[in-house]
C-alpha cells in the first residue's frame, strides 16, 4: 500500500468517527420534562408540559436525524436536591440531552449548573429569575419564556400611570419571589413609584392572614404579589376575605397564569392585570395548538406549557442542522435561528441564554365578557422585546462581557 494510500484511509478513518462523534449519542435523542407535578405549580406545569412535550416530537416526525425521540419526565417536588439527583441520574445513566421546563427557580437554577457541567443543555421555561441568564448564567443554560424582569416591566408602567404609585410586596421566601420583588421594586423606583414595604412567605403557603394585614396597613395603594401557583390564588382569595383590592387598595399579580384565573373564576379575577408570554386565543395557530392540546389534557395550555411545545421544536430543528445533539453545538446552532412557531414570532437567542420576545400585557375579563369556559383574558398591551429584558449593556453575565 503506497503513502498516498495510507494517508487517504487515515484521513477517511478520521473523518468517520467525527461524523460518529458528532452523531447522535446511543441512537436516540432524550429529552427529560422536570417539573413540580406535584405542587402548587402541577396546573401551570405538570402533566400538561409532558403532554405538550411529546405533541412536538410527533409535529416533527417522531424522529430526528433518522434517530427516535424520546421524553422522560420527573417530578422535582420543588426540591433543588431532588431535581439535582434526577438531572444526574437522567444524565449519566439514561443518556439525556436536553432537560426543559424546571419551573422553580431554586431547582432551575441547581440543574442548570450540574447540567452545563456535565455538557447538556438545559432550556428553562418554567422558572423566573433572572440570576439564570444574569450572575448565574452558564453557556448550556437557556432562558426561553418570561423572566421577573420582563413580569415587572410590563405591570409596573401602565398600574404607575394609573396613580398606582406606592408598592408593598407580599412574597415567596425563595430565588424566584426574591427576583420578582427585586425586578418590580427597580422597575417601580425607575419609573417614578415608592417601594414602602414588603413581608416574605414560607414557599408553599396556605395561611396568608397576617401578610395581608401588614400589606393592608403599610400605607401602599398597589399591594404586589411576588409568588405564583396555588399561593397567589390563595393570597387573592383571602384578600378579598379582608375587602382588599375592592378600594383605595389593589392587587396586581406579578405572575399570573390562566390556570390560576380560571382556579379563581371570573367573578374574584375580573379586573386583574398581569404579564404573559403566550395566550391560546391570540390567533389561527394558537387556537390550532390548544384545540389539539385540549384533546390530550383537560384544560387550556398556560404559557409555560406552550414553552415547552416551543422550546422542543425549536431544539429538534437546531440538532437537525448541526447534525448532533451535542450540546454545544446545539447551543451554538440555535444562537444562528430566528425562532417562529405558534409560541414565538421573530425570537432571538443571546449570548447570555436570554430568548427575547415580545410580552404581553392581560386583563381578566368581567364574567359579562367571556364567551366560552377557557375566554379568560384579554390582551390589552405588547411590550416589544427589545424593552422586556433587560439589556445587554446591564447584564452581569461573564459570558456577556467576554464576548463584548
Amino acid at each position: 500500500m503506497s503513502n498516498k494510500t495510507i494517508a487517504l484511509a487515515v484521513a477517511a478513518a478520521l473523518l468517520a468517527g467525527t461524523a460518529h462523534a458528532q452523531g447522535i449519542s446511543g441512537d436516540v435523542v432524550k429529552i427529560g420534562i422536570m417539573n413540580g407535578a406535584s405542587g402548587p405549580y402541577a396546573a401551570i406545569s405538570g402533566k400538561g408540559s409532558v403532554v405538550a412535550a411529546q405533541m412536538a416530537v410527533e409535529d416533527f416526525g417522531g424522529k430526528v436525524l433518522g434517530k427516535p425521540v424520546q421524553i422522560l419526565s420527573a417530578d422535582h417536588q420543588n426540591k433543588p436536591d431532588i431535581g439535582s439527583a434526577v438531572a444526574r441520574e437522567w444524565i449519566d445513566r439514561e443518556g439525556v440531552d436536553m432537560i426543559a421546563d424546571m419551573d422553580t427557580s431554586s431547582v432551575a437554577l441547581a440543574v442548570q449548573r450540574l447540567a452545563t457541567d456535565k455538557g447538556v443543555l438545559t432550556i428553562n421555561t418554567g422558572a423566573g429569575s433572572t440570576a439564570l441568564t444574569n450572575e448565574q448564567c452558564t453557556p448550556l443554560g437557556i432562558h426561553y419564556a418570561y423572566d421577573t424582569y420582563a413580569l415587572a416591566v410590563g405591570i409596573a408602567d401602565p398600574v404607575i400611570r394609573a396613580g398606582g404609585d406606592k408598592w408593598f410586596y407580599i412574597t415567596a421566601d425563595y430565588a424566584f419571589g426574591h427576583s420578582l420583588e427585586e425586578n418590580a421594586s427597580n422597575v417601580v423606583k425607575a419609573t417614578g413609584g415608592k417601594n414602602v414595604g414588603a413581608v416574605r412567605h414560607p414557599f408553599p403557603n396556605n395561611d396568608f392572614s397576617s401578610y395581608l394585614l401588614q400589606a393592608q396597613g403599610s400605607g401602599a395603594n398597589v399591594i404586589a404579589l411576588a409568588n405564583a401557583g396555588q399561593d397567589t390564588t390563595n393570597t387573592i382569595k383571602q384578600a378579598g376575605e379582608f375587602g382588599i383590592g375592592r378600594g383605595e387598595q389593589q392587587l396586581v399579580g406579578l405572575l399570573v397564569f390562566i390556570s390560576e384565573v380560571k382556579s379563581l373564576g371570573l367573578q374574584t379575577a375580573q379586573g386583574l392585570k398581569f404579564t404573559d408570554s403566550w395566550y391560546w386565543d391570540m390567533n389561527d395557530e394558537t387556537r390550532e395548538f390548544t384545540k389539539r392540546f385540549m384533546q390530550r389534557h383537560n384544560a387550556a395550555p398556560t404559557s409555560d406549557q406552550a414553552a415547552v411545545y416551543s422550546a422542543v421544536t425549536q431544539y429538534l430543528k437546531a440538532v437537525e442542522a448541526a447534525g448532533t445533539d451535542q450540546g454545544k453545538a446545539v447551543r451554538a446552532q440555535l444562537g444562528k435561528m430566528t425562532f417562529n412557531d405558534m409560541y414565538h414570532k421573530n425570537a432571538k437567542l443571546r449570548p447570555d441564554g436570554r430568548v427575547v420576545h415580545d410580552m404581553y400585557l392581560m386583563e381578566v375579563k368581567s364574567p359579562k365578557e367571556s364567551k366560552s369556559e377557557w375566554d379568560l383574558v384579554k390582551v390589552i398591551d405588547t411590550i416589544p422585546a427589545e424593552k422586556a429584558f433587560i439589556p445587554l449593556s446591564e447584564s452581569k453575565c461573564p459570558l456577556v462581557k467576554k464576548s463584548s
